[in-house]
């Protein structure tokens, strides 16, 4: 089997990167080998590596930034995906791609399921929903998981954000009125590669396309802090704030608890605690 990864050296794609490698040939892209906002170099890369399997763990994720750039946001998150799938629609390849609890605007106040209606709040959101709506209309085998809160021991993220300030001030101020559901990048892999050998190893049909992906429970952004300092930096004082307390350039939907409900029952995905996935991460940050 031939896969193509884009986007290999973010927080998903670096933990993808030495997984996939099991599975057969693997060509990896980045940011420097591949511009997606530039349609003809997608379908050239795809072209060339005629792969089985092509997984998109590119995105633009400047949330505040996209609201000055949404036409490179748009292009990033939105047509290039589409173009993906068009490549993966004309060799039978599986495309499987990542998208965001920013589709929702967080008018809810019970969890999200994938039937749930969109209406993203932010450039950033729009160019996602776009990027799946775009995946589905080109008529490829697809998996589109939504996540939310991604973190990993590398890259910038909330993690490793709060601990630098953590140990270099011991005062925080955080949101306490957006709720979540931290996800770490090594669980969202997890539930990647098993995706990929249930689909396109031993050839199980999934009864949908789209999945939220996402460990069990929730929390604000001041809860997910206050674990992380707990865990790693607990002589931190912890200040709960209001948005209004912070304003950014982007809306976040103050509720966007995604329900892996469907995930659990359709490729049995774990119900592990975010906060078990947090003790883990901040474990391989300490001994890295």
């Amino acid at each position: 089997m031939r896969i193509l990864l884009v986007g290999s050296q973010g927080q998903v794609g670096a933990e993808l990167l030495g997984r996939l490698r099991a599975f057969g040939d693997l060509v990896a892209t980045d940011r420097s080998s591949l511009d997606l906002e530039h349609a003809d170099a997608v379908r050239r890369v795809v072209r060339e590596a005629r792969p089985d399997v092509i997984v998109n763990a590119a995105a633009y994720t400047a949330v505040d930034r996209a609201e000055q750039e949404e036409s490179a946001c748009m292009q990033i998150n939105g047509a290039a995906p589409a173009i993906l799938a068009e490549e993966a629609a004309r060799l039978g390849a599986l495309v499987v791609h990542f998208s965001t609890d920013y589709v929702f605007d967080g008018a809810k106040r019970t969890r999200y399921d994938e039937d749930d209606p969109v209406a993203p709040l932010g450039a950033y959101g729009r160019s996602k929903l776009a990027g799946e709506q775009g995946i589905l209309a080109a008529g490829a085998k697809s998996l589109i998981l939504r996540t939310s809160w991604v973190y990993s021991t590398r890259g910038s993220n909330f993690v490793r954000a709060i601990l630098d300030r953590a140990r270099s001030t011991g005062r925080l101020r955080v949101v306490s009125d957006q709720v979540g559901v931290p996800t770490s990048a090594a669980f969202l892999t997890d539930a990647t590669v098993s995706l990929i050998e249930r689909v396109a190893v031993r050839r199980v049909s999934l009864p949908r396309s789209l999945y939220h992906v996402v460990p069990e429970g929730m929390t604000s952004w001041h809860g997910f802090a206050t674990e992380i300092c707990r865990l790693a930096a607990p002589a931190t004082r912890i200040e709960a704030i209001l948005s209004s307390a912070y304003p950014q350039a982007a809306r976040r939907p103050a509720y966007s608890v995604l329900s892996p409900e469907r995930a659990r029952v359709d490729f049995g995905l774990p119900a592990t605690p975010w906060r078990d996935l947090l003790r883990d991460c901040l474990d391989a940050m300490e001994q890295s």
